[in-house]
């Protein structure tokens, strides 16, 4: 039986719950974007710290538990150009997958749901471009 996606159900769970607790103690919305951008631009102010660990989070968790191979692709400009597309989306949308997707559409925000929708859609058009049309994913 295939459960690769009790980790997509794990990972929501816990992104789910970072973002609650994240407006819970903080009053703000959990926006991977907005906090690294607070960090560069130095809008974070006292709240630098906090924000370090938060992303460091992000990044260490994967790290120490492992990430199951995706079997997406090897090929290395592909992945940095898909980056590249996700910060510059990003920059566009005013957020993230997490401040839009997450808390924006639990908030029944309408930019968060509109924002949400689009860069779906986005996804799909790339995947179907990519995969497809393109044959380098």
């Amino acid at each position: 039986m295939e459960t690769s996606w009790i980790y997509g159900l794990i990972g929501g769970l816990m992104i789910g719950c970072a973002g609650a607790v994240f407006l819970l103690f903080n009053g703000r919305i959990m926006g991977a974007s907005g906090i690294f951008g607070g960090l560069i631009d130095g809008s974070a102010g006292g709240r630098a710290p906090e924000y370090a660990a938060f992303l460091l989070g992000l990044v260490a968790l994967p790290a120490l538990i492992g990430v199951p191979d995706t079997h997406l692709t090897d090929n290395w400009t592909v992945l940095i150009a898909a980056g590249f597309l996700v910060g510059l989306g990003t920059r566009i949308a005013n957020g993230c997958t997490s401040g839009h997707g997450v808390c924006g559409i639990s908030r029944l925000s309408p930019r968060g749901i509109i924002a949400t929708l689009l860069y779906v859609g986005a996804g799909v058009a790339s995947v179907a471009l990519f995969r497809h049309g393109l044959g380098v994913v």
